[in-house]
C-alpha cells in the first residue's frame, strides 16, 4: 500500500473548495444558534488570550466546529485541525475554514483508514516542525497518535508486532515513517503539550488507562464529564440529535408512534 506523503506546509486538503460559500452562508446563520461562542468573541476578542498558542483540533469538521474554529482563531490562536471520524464531516464546513484560512483543515467526508491517520498527522505538524501546545480531542485518535508515536520511539521493536485491526496497522505504517526520517519526533512534541481537552466517553477511558498505568505525557482535562457537558450538551443536544437521527434514518414522522426507552 503507497502511503500518503507527509507535507506540513499544505494549508489544507478538503474535498472541494468551491463549496465555501455555501459553508459561509451556514457559519453566519449559526451565529445566532450559538450566542456562547459569539460572547466569548465579544468579550475576549480583543484581548487575543490565546495569541501565540498552537492549537491541534481531532473534532468532527462541521458547521458548529467551523465556528469554533473561528472563535479560537479570533481569539489569537494558530490552528491545525483534522476529523475524528471518516465519515462525519460537512464539505461545505471545511471548505469554508480552508477558504478564510482560519486554519489549516484536513477532512472530507468519506476518508480511509490511511487517510484518516495522514489527516491526523498533518493537523498535529506544523510547517516548522513543531507540534500542538494544546489539542481538542474527540475520541482520543490525535492523543493516540502521540503516545503511540512516543511509545515506538522508545521500544521500536513494537513497530515489527502482527496488528489485527486495520485501524492500529494504518496507524503504526505511518508511525514507521516518522521513526525512520526523525526518531524522536513524538516524544519532543509530547514533551512540550501543556494539555488535551476530552470530550468523550470513549477517549476518557483511553486518558484514565494511561494514566492509572502512569503513561499519561500530559496534562489532560476530562470534558465529558463537566457540568457543562452533562447539564447542557447531554440533555438539550444529544437528546434533539437522537430524535433527529432517528428521523432522518427512519424517513418516518414522529407523531402518533409509541416509543420505547431503554437505558
Amino acid at each position: 500500500m503507497s502511503l500518503l506523503k507527509l507535507d506540513p506546509s499544505l494549508p489544507y486538503k478538503i474535498a472541494d473548495i468551491s463549496v465555501a460559500d455555501l459553508g459561509e452562508k451556514e457559519m453566519n446563520l449559526s451565529e445566532n444558534e450559538m450566542p456562547g461562542l459569539m460572547a466569548v468573541r465579544m468579550k475576549y476578542g480583543p484581548k487575543k488570550p490565546l495569541k501565540g498558542l498552537k492549537i491541534m483540533g481531532s473534532l468532527h469538521m462541521t458547521i458548529q466546529t467551523a465556528m469554533l474554529i473561528e472563535t479560537l482563531k479570533e481569539l489569537g490562536a494558530d490552528l491545525r485541525w483534522a476529523s475524528c471520524n471518516i465519515f462525519s464531516t460537512q464539505d461545505h464546513a471545511a471548505a469554508a475554514i480552508a477558504k478564510r484560512g482560519s486554519a489549516a483543515v484536513f477532512a472530507w467526508k468519506g476518508e480511509t483508514l490511511e487517510e484518516f491517520w495522514w489527516c491526523t498527522e498533518q493537523a498535529l505538524l506544523w510547517p516548522d516542525g513543531s507540534g500542538p501546545d494544546l489539542i481538542v480531542d474527540d475520541g482520543g485518535d490525535a492523543t493516540l497518535y502521540v503516545h503511540q508515536g512516543a511509545l515506538i520511539e522508545k521500544n521500536p521493536s513494537l513497530l515489527h508486532e502482527e496488528y489485527t485491526s486495520l485501524d492500529m496497522k494504518c496507524l503504526m505504517d505511518r508511525i514507521k515513517i516518522s521513526h525512520g526520517t526523525d526518531p524522536q519526533r513524538w516524544t519532543q512534541i509530547a514533551s512540550k503539550i501543556l494539555g488535551v481537552s476530552e470530550e468523550t466517553t470513549t477517549g476518557v477511558h483511553r486518558l484514565y488507562h494511561l494514566a492509572k498505568k502512569n503513561e499519561l505525557l500530559f496534562p489532560a482535562f476530562n470534558v465529558n464529564d463537566s457540568v457543562t457537558k452533562s447539564k447542557f450538551d447531554n440533555l438539550y443536544g444529544c437528546r434533539e440529535s437522537l430524535a433527529d437521527g432517528i428521523k432522518r434514518a427512519t424517513d418516518i414522522m414522529i407523531a402518533g408512534k409509541t416509543a420505547v426507552v431503554c437505558g
